[in-house]
């Protein structure tokens, strides 16, 4: 048997003491600041489109007026929340996790079809970082300009650009979450104490602090939410397989890259199309090479593509070089439409389905709601007793909601066992929009009751309303206790 050889023992020994004038040099790598450059073409056009688009929604759906109140309000304070016609009780939240769900499933399926087409075009800080980026180009210039002004020393050029540009995001920022909270304190009662200063502590709050989010993440976060914040980056890889559409960069084509003059023969040269300009590394808002292939890190938004063909047109090569492509359309040259065929595979079936059922289910459970939801509340006190005459009687609380924006009439019967009736009035007036609560005393003959002693009977409760003629009514089940 050898003997152990022996182990190596590595000393640990304190550091020496920085000594005067020496630096103490940091293992990690500061973050580098990320210069987009400015970008024109087809898929910026459109991604312009998206910015007002989303703007205009946001920014003036809560000025828009419906049947004299606020047309999109979360009225937190009542518990009620208005979407156009609809009225939702806090009984509906349902709705709200149902509509979670179906934006979920819509991500699902249209990343496995087209990639992040979300992120490219809609997402609210892509579009924020749109916006603000355009008042950074106007403010301090364009790429090249805005990395001199950064190093140059400050004086007052550089304080009177960089204090404008932060005039204009704060703008923007507050404006932002003015109209957030605008949506959960009437926009036009929210004016008039801006107006006053009697503006709520709590909405100063949330104005300031909806403001603030949007001025440090479209201003200085920026690509870094879509790097390591938004969790989107990291399961899109789940999502998506060989034939989804993304942006893709023609390697076959373009390599082997390298410099030229516009009158040179590349094939001549051994080169491929690619003329190694970076430009669609400079164009590029989170600072990636789609030359390396597709990363997480890509949101696509397409500007690689526009400055690419771009420079393809100043060469007089065709374009396309970068574009929206498969992996399997790339690597094997396909056809627009053999691409195309590849769509309607499993994955996307799959998805497509799910979405479309629970979409249907959605719009038809909204199309079928009553106009008032009813809660029983059974007297926990005292489950029977029995009054005059023998008579077993059973107490119901009933909270009626009303979600119409009309005030409305209620009547309430019982129905289940013979004889069952009810001893109090049974009828309920609730304003619109309102919530009543009637306490109904249903009693029994001893007689009818005998059949029924020592068990809960179930028992139907049936309230019905009548509006423009046309009468509508709910059945509750509930349970009527016979004592011994």
């Amino acid at each position: 048997m050898n003997p152990p050889s022996p182990r190596t023992v590595i000393p640990i020994r304190p550091a020496a003491a920085v000594a005067d004038g020496e630096l103490m040099v940091s293992m990690y790598e500061k973050q580098a600041k990320i210069y987009p450059r400015a970008v024109h073409g087809w898929f910026a056009r459109w991604r312009w489109t998206m910015v007002w688009l989303t703007q205009g929604v946001f920014y003036g759906l809560p000025w828009l007026q419906w049947n004299g109140r606020q047309a999109m309000l979360f009225d937190l304070n009542e518990r009620r929340f208005f979407v156009f016609g609809l009225v939702l009780q806090p009984q509906d939240l349902i709705y709200l996790a149902a509509l979670l769900i179906i934006s979920a499933l819509a991500l699902f399926f249209f990343t496995a079809v087209a990639g992040r087409l979300w992120c490219g075009y809609s997402c609210p800080q892509t579009v924020y970082t749109e916006m603000f980026l355009w008042v950074e180009r106007h403010t301090e210039g364009d790429r090249v300009a805005r990395m001199r002004l950064d190093a140059a020393p400050w004086g007052a050029e550089k304080l009177a650009r960089k204090g404008a540009k932060q005039v204009a995001w704060l703008s923007i920022g507050l404006i932002t979450g003015f109209t957030f909270v605008g949506y959960f304190t009437p926009i036009r009662t929210l004016t008039g104490s801006l107006a006053s200063l009697t503006l709520s502590p709590w909405e100063i709050f949330w104005i300031l602090f909806y403001a603030f989010a949007t001025y440090g993440n479209a201003g200085y976060l920026r690509e870094q939410v879509c790097k390591y914040m938004c969790p989107y980056a990291r399961f899109q890889s789940a999502l998506i397989d060989k034939d989804s559409l993304v942006i893709a960069y023609d390697t076959g084509r373009g390599e082997p890259r390298g410099s030229r003059s516009r009158k040179a023969d590349p094939k001549e040269m051994g080169l491929g199309d690619c003329i190694d300009c970076s430009l669609c590394v400079q164009v590029c808002p989170t600072g990636i090479d789609i030359r390396n292939g597709l990363q997480n890190e890509c949101i696509g938004c397409a500007a690689c593509i526009d400055v690419c063909d771009d420079v393809m047109g100043r060469m007089n090569y065709p374009p396309g070089l970068i574009r929206y492509s498969t992996e399997n359309g790339v690597a094997n040259h396909l056809t627009r439409n053999a691409m195309l065929r590849r769509v309607l595979r499993p994955r996307v079936l799959i998805y497509g389905a799910v979405l479309l059922a629970a979409s249907v289910a959605f719009v038809a459970s909204l199309s079928l709601r009553k106009g008032f939801t009813v809660d029983i509340i059974k007297d926990r006190g005292s489950l029977a007793r029995v009054v005059e005459d023998g008579q077993i009687e059973n107490v119901f609380t009933l909270h009626i909601a009303n979600g119409t924006e009309q005030a409305q009439h209620y009547r309430v019967e019982a129905s289940g066992l013979p004889g069952l009736r009810i001893a109090t009035p049974a009828e309920l007036d609730v304003p619109s929009t309102g919530l009543g609560t009637l306490v109904l005393r249903l009693v029994l003959p001893p007689e009818a009751a005998a059949p029924y002693r020592g068990r809960a009977n179930p028992i139907s409760l049936e309230v019905s309303t009548e509006r423009d003629g046309v009468v509508t009514t709910k059945n509750e089940k509930t349970t009527y206790y016979v004592p011994r």
